[in-house]
């Protein structure tokens, strides 16, 4: 059956493990080769991307994640250019095109920017060779630096496509409880007893943050997957229902 996908890929997934401040070319090739996979069977595919502020720290040559607002909007509108290359660079490898989408939250709270929005991304959805990439626009907003590294915004973006999966891919092995994974997770009530608000060094969201994603895709009628973004073939396992990271069903 073919699928309108929704992947929104954290920092901690796009990023060197050793410093967290510069992209991860292997991981931009990886990935990329997964998605053209998936294209290839005939699905569709969004991308939610975040990472721009770690592009901008390292091509501005600073030496740590800046602390300050107006600083990270100054690396995200440098680091946006650069993620956006280095996706187009690794999609242009497997015979597809990186279609740039910058949103706010307020565009799809408005209900005429979100129409415009969807008639956009229905037309991309005209060529299936086009992967949208959709980040929020950092260097005007703030909702994504400050809360939530783009967990929300995937699960707004999961609800205007219609999307049959939503794939959230972190730095962890789904969601886990005393030391060991949750395969299947039906009751968030009782897996938020399980995090905290913690975030990772160079992420902005934590698993507390995914969750509410979980819960808004969820109620929307889609099923949501938390998935390690390290590990290899988790994209092509989730969407044929193998026992990978934390599978949220649909709410009916």
């Amino acid at each position: 059956m073919n699928m309108h996908l929704v992947l929104k890929f954290g920092s901690g997934v796009l990023t060197s493990d050793a410093s967290g401040l510069e992209l991860d070319a292997a991981q931009f090739t990886r990935l990329a080769g997964e998605i053209a996979a998936l294209v290839n069977a005939g699905h569709s595919v969004v991308v939610i991307s975040s990472a721009a502020v770690a592009a901008g720290v390292a091509a501005l040559g600073l030496a740590a994640r800046p602390v300050a607002l107006p600083a990270k909007q100054a690396c995200a509108a440098v680091g946006q250019t650069q993620l956006m290359r280095t996706y187009e660079e690794a999609f242009a490898r497997h015979g597809l095109t990186a279609a740039q989408i910058l949103l706010t939250h307020g565009d799809l709270d408005s209900r005429q920017r979100r129409q415009n929005a969807e008639s956009t991304l229905g037309e991309l959805r005209a060529f299936p060779r086009v992967v949208p990439v959709i980040n929020e626009n950092d260097s005007v907003a703030v909702e994504e630096l400050r809360f939530g590294d783009n967990d929300r915004l995937g699960a707004e973006v999961a609800q205007l496509c219609r999307a049959d999966l939503f794939l959230i891919l972190t730095s962890c092995d789904g969601l886990q409880a005393a030391g060991h994974r949750l395969p299947v997770v039906t009751e968030l009530a009782e897996a938020r007893g399980h995090v905290t608000r913690e975030t990772g060094r160079h992420g902005t969201g934590g698993m507390a943050s995914k969750l509410d994603a979980v819960a808004a895709a969820t109620s929307a009628g889609i099923e949501t997957w938390i998935l390690d973004g390290r590990l290899p073939d988790q994209l092509a396992a989730a969407t044929s229902g193998r026992d990978v990271g934390t599978r949220f069903p649909a709410k009916p």
